[in-house]
């Protein structure tokens, strides 16, 4: 994350630890391992409109092969078994936004900094939700 906020000229350094300890709910985060190995964190915090995705960061080294697509497949299908809406909000030009586009998110608003994005419960890759026709 500290890349984007540096391109973006937003990188503090102390103000990045307190966004974390502010947000930090114990309760609602799932550490990540891969081969015994911590490999990152994720928050699925439930609000009044369904769920918010939150701190979701996968060890440099593991990206890009296919870990943080798992581990988001499986939070969303307890969101979908739910009937839960999901938000989640990305930095402008993240790369994470193609990973979450992937997976149904849609873009609800965005500003300079952040694309606040949300996904229906069932969606596909455009945002929809998937119909079973019988």
């Amino acid at each position: 994350m500290r890349p984007d906020l540096e391109r973006l000229g937003r990188y503090d350094e102390q103000r990045v630890r307190q966004r974390l300890r502010d947000g930090f709910s114990p309760r609602h985060t799932s550490i990540i391992t891969s081969s015994g190995t911590f490999a990152g964190s994720v928050t699925l915090r439930p609000s009044d409109s369904g769920h918010w995705l939150e701190h979701f960061y996968l060890a440099p080294a593991l990206q890009g092969r296919g870990l943080g697509s798992a581990i988001l497949q499986t939070l969303l299908t307890r969101t979908d078994t739910s009937g839960d809406l999901v938000r989640l909000n990305v930095l402008v030009g993240s790369p994470a936004r193609r990973l979450y586009e992937r997976h149904g998110f849609t873009v609800e608003t965005q500003d300079a900094i952040d694309v606040f994005m949300l996904r229906r419960p069932g969606a596909d890759r455009r945002g929809e939700a998937t119909r079973k026709h019988a």
